[in-house]
């Protein structure tokens, strides 16, 4: 009996104690990790850092050029490159190494970057905007591939590739989720409709056969891709908008950020919340990513922190 209360009470200090990454001066608005796991990217006001994940330290200096708030950010699978896009409409590549802007900004927007993300080989990346617009871009020649995809009624909020490139999700302020045919470049899915205020997060499982939405009306979703259906019921618990949401790599859980300032960590297939909620921000938490191996998860926050939290901690704990 006293080992095992032993170990709860490990695990009850890692989870409520989690790693505090501190340096913006400004709100975390995204967070990501590298796919080794080494490397975490937060982007903030107009700067970007990379920070070694064990080691919980800034690498190199800021990354600085956009001139406006940096509003997404994500690593190519191979970790050599990073991607961010921005208020000030543009979309900009940066080597991981050198910490230099790969090339020139992406333009063609109209409006604030919302949400970036490069394709599983890396030669591609997409991008979604306040424009209502999503543009996808080859990554070498910097220039935007076929045409703008349109049907999006408002700002599309969040996008993202299929594991097999072949494919690309959207969710939008217009309350809509979308996939689209890459190489026809028109939509093959959708719109999932359900949610009852605007889309905020959208992401793919790892099979592709699943994807997760958040939503300003407090819930998340899971659609069956094939079926375009909603699986089961919505997942409820958090009190203010869901900001952020992703698959576990192993696809049995998922995580939410949310206004409520709380990280939720969710059983797929029983679509119950494991455990207790995640706190420690002290603000809206605006994104949330699992680490490579599923073990972590970090979240970014409005309270220009970046915490780093032991899945397993938080389950020893929580069940």
């Amino acid at each position: 009996m006293n080992e095992c209360i032993f170990f709860v009470a490990i695990a009850l200090t890692s989870a409520a104690f989690p790693h505090v990454l501190l340096g913006h001066k400004n709100s975390v608005k995204c967070v990501a990790f590298s796919s080794d796991g080494k490397y975490i990217a937060s982007g903030s006001k107009d700067e970007i850092y990379i920070w070694d994940a064990e080691l919980q330290d800034m690498v190199g200096r800021p990354l600085l050029g956009h001139a406006g708030r940096v509003t997404s950010v994500a690593f190519s699978h191979d970790g050599k490159r990073a991607i961010s896009g921005s208020r000030d409409h543009s979309i900009r590549i940066w080597d991981v190494e050198t910490q230099e802007m790969a090339g020139n900004p992406l333009l063609g927007h109209t409006d604030w970057i919302i949400s970036v993300a490069f394709s599983p080989d890396g030669k591609r990346s997409i991008s979604g905007s306040r424009d209502h617009s999503i543009r996808i871009w080859d990554v070498e020649t910097q220039e935007m591939v076929g045409r703008p995809l349109l049907g999006h009624r408002n700002e599309v909020a969040s996008v993202a590739f299929s594991p097999d490139g072949k494919c690309a999700i959207s969710g939008s302020d217009d309350g809509d989720i979308r996939i689209w045919d890459i190489k026809v470049q028109e939509m093959v899915g959708g719109p999932f409709r359900g949610h009852t205020q605007q889309v905020t997060s959208v992401a793919f499982s790892l099979d592709g056969k699943r994807v997760i939405s958040g939503s300003y009306d407090r819930s998340v979703r899971i659609w069956d891709v094939e079926m375009q259906e909603m699986v089961g019921r919505p997942l409820l618990g958090h009190e203010y908008a869901v900001s952020s949401v992703t698959f576990s790599p192993d696809g049995k859980r998922a995580i939410s950020g949310s206004h409520d300032h709380s990280v939720r960590i969710w059983d797929v297939e029983t679509q119950e919340i494991v455990g207790e909620p995640l706190l420690g921000h002290t603000d809206w938490i605006t994104s949330v990513a699992f680490s490579p191996d599923g073990k972590r998860i970090v979240s970014g926050s409005d309270d220009e922190s970046i915490r780093i939290w032991d899945v397993e901690a938080c389950s020893l704990h929580c069940e």
